[in-house]
């Protein structure tokens, strides 16, 4: 068990303990909760409830029972799914769920959209393989903004975000823009959007182009083949923006900025990656491909 190793060598000041939690991917708060219950099989139920209600909480009120268990683990408490779903009824927690997508874009019918190359294969082997991007828009107490940003296929990183007041062919070139100067590419990466005219635009062709960027759209009105970008803003629709709350442009930017950066990147577990966060999820292929026996 990962939280008595840590405790035998804390004991023996072989190691901090902020470098054995790192290494071992929990936190120091589990590690003092599994001290303090003195390892006990089945947990305190008051100390329960308080982990179920701070993961609920901190995860903006979208965790189900199986992301619950799953931190709950990493906090030192073993419990199941129907204990958790249990407590969670009794202390009044309800989950939110996804509204249906919202249709930004426009194409125009005079542009030239390159074929599907994509073809929905969302999960390359590598990163930097394959990204994809899209617009949504957010309402603020001033009018709407409009968030476009680019996500790594791999990982499903948020890697290049805009925000601005308007839908014009620079929203989404500086997004892309963004995730080439975090990135380093290599000619012949995949970019998929829809046939938005943001995406057809000279602009936006141009960077493709100069980078080696070969692009790859949806077909005619399907919107199941840029299913992972719907699937972000959905997201972010109802863990961040679905309170019904008005904020300004500028708290609007802040939140979304510190959502995706913070929280959405570095935090939040993902199903289709195993229940890892992105941040997560590329570390470990980075060490597996360094290290091909640890795979």
């Amino acid at each position: 068990m990962r939280f008595r190793f840590i405790h035998a060598e804390r004991a023996a000041n072989n190691y901090p303990l902020w470098l054995l939690c790192k290494v071992l991917e929990v936190s120091r708060q589990g590690y003092y909760s599994w001290l303090n219950r003195g390892e006990r099989q089945a947990p305190d139920r008051e100390d329960l409830d308080e982990a179920i209600k701070e993961i609920h909480k901190d995860n903006r009120r979208c965790y189900g029972t199986r992301r619950q268990k799953l931190e709950l683990e990493k906090n030192g408490f073993k419990v199941g799914r129907r204990t958790i779903a249990q407590r969670m009824r009794r202390l009044g927690l309800k989950v939110r769920y996804p509204k249906a997508f919202r249709k930004t874009t426009e194409s125009d019918p005079s542009a030239t959209f390159a074929p599907n190359i994509l073809d929905r294969n969302f999960h390359p082997e590598q990163p930097n393989q394959a990204w994809c991007g899209d617009i949504s828009y957010i309402k603020t107490s001033s009018g709407f903004l409009y968030l476009a940003v680019v996500i790594d296929l791999h990982s499903r990183m948020i890697i290049g975000w805009s925000i601005q007041d308007n839908m014009r062919a620079g929203l989404v070139d500086d997004a892309l823009r963004m995730a080439l100067g975090r990135r380093e590419v290599k000619p012949g990466l995949i970019f998929h959007s829809d046939r938005g005219s943001q995406y057809t635009s000279a602009k936006f062709r141009e960077t493709c182009a100069q980078a080696g960027i070969i692009q790859s759209m949806s077909r005619k009105g399907n919107c199941w083949d840029n299913a992972v970008s719907e699937s972000f803003f959905s997201t972010i629709d109802r863990e961040l923006l679905s309170d019904g709350r008005s904020w300004s442009p500028s708290r609007s930017t802040l939140e979304i900025v510190t959502y995706i950066e913070t929280y959405y990147n570095r935090r939040r577990l993902h199903s289709t990656l195993g229940y890892q966060s992105p941040l997560e999820f590329e570390r470990k292929a980075l060490r597996n491909a360094a290290s091909p026996e640890a795979a």
